[in-house]
């Protein structure tokens, strides 16, 4: 039972770092997509270049929206709960 607690106490203090995490990855993901964006539009890459640097984004995107998709529903189930 002293295990549960402990490990009950270290989740809750671990959750406001997780929340820091993520708004770091959020600014470093915001980032990226802005210097892929600016070495799309000068268009002097290869065509290879290009296919990766989007590809690279769309996975960022797809990452950024997973993980908010986790925090939405983490906050709906402690809403639920109370």
């Amino acid at each position: 039972m002293l295990k549960g607690i402990i490990g009950a106490l270290a989740i809750t203090l671990a959750a406001p770092a997780m929340a820091q995490r993520d708004k770091a990855k959020d600014a470093d993901d915001a980032v990226k997509n802005k210097v892929d964006d600016a070495k799309d539009r000068l268009g002097t890459d290869p065509g290879t270049a290009t296919a990766k640097r989007q590809a690279k984004k769309a996975a960022r995107n797809t990452t950024a929206k997973a993980r908010h998709t986790k925090e939405d529903a983490n906050k709906a189930g402690k809403g639920a709960t109370k």
